[in-house]
């Protein structure tokens, strides 16, 4: 069976929908975080199928999957960096508890 670009545009929208859903609903960052990267997986599986589909002799999708891998690796580091350090004030990493913008 032949999957069709129809297939993989369909499992990026789940995979989206499951990291915004993730997003809307988790308290913990660490869950949260993990949500951010799920979605950023869903646009590069959509970089991949549109890319190949329109252009199939260039590379063109995998290029721009690469740069966002690159993106989601940097944002990775710097969020889990964040939250350790309020991890070491605080204790805890659940976003409702943890308030730092306060006077």
């Amino acid at each position: 069976m032949v999957s069709s670009m129809m297939h993989y545009l369909i499992l990026s929208a789940m995979l989206f929908s499951i990291g915004i859903y993730g997003i809307l609903t988790r308290r913990n960052a660490i869950a949260i975080l993990m949500c951010i990267e799920l979605m950023l997986n869903a646009v590069n599986l959509n970089f991949v199928a549109i890319g190949a589909h329109l252009t199939p002799n260039q590379i063109t999708g995998q290029l721009f999957a690469a740069f966002v891998i690159t993106v989601a690796a940097a944002e990775a580091c710097i969020g889990f960096a964040l939250i350790i350090a309020i991890y070491r004030n605080f204790e805890k990493v659940s976003v409702d508890d943890i308030n730092i913008m306060r006077w």
